[in-house]
């Protein structure tokens, strides 16, 4: 009697103690939470981006879209060209983005001309 009391004291304290702890499995310094992120969103932007049809507007495509990973605006023979890069896929396993990662969005003029990887873009525009 006398030891299963002892053992009741000794172990509701610790059984209390340990109702607060919690035990992570996975997800921690190899980045598997980060990765799994990065998927759902490079997913959500391949299918956000194959239901845009050409000529689609400025607008209406951040709108579905939201806020591009980049952003290039300039001026070619006075219409004004637009570049938003969104993420799509994964090139590199260090969990910053890059232009090569992502599907970019050309617009001219607030219309939508073409789309692509972008690491092409990258490409036709170094030359």
């Amino acid at each position: 009697m006398k030891k299963s009391l002892i053992a009741l004291l000794i172990a509701t304290p610790l059984s209390l103690a340990l109702s607060g702890c919690v035990v992570s499995v996975g997800g921690g310094e190899d980045g598997h939470v980060i990765n799994a992120d990065f998927e759902d969103r490079e997913y959500e932007n391949r299918k956000k981006i194959a239901r845009l049809p050409l000529g689609v507007s400025y607008a209406d495509a951040y709108r579905q879209l939201g806020v591009a990973d980049f952003n290039e605006n300039y001026q070619v023979s006075g219409d004004n060209v637009q570049v938003l890069f969104y993420r799509t896929h994964r090139t590199h396993k260090d969990g910053f983005t890059t232009k090569d990662e992502c599907t970019y969005l050309h617009f001219v003029n607030g219309e939508l001309k073409e789309t692509g990887n972008g690491a092409d873009h990258m490409r036709n525009t170094s030359n």
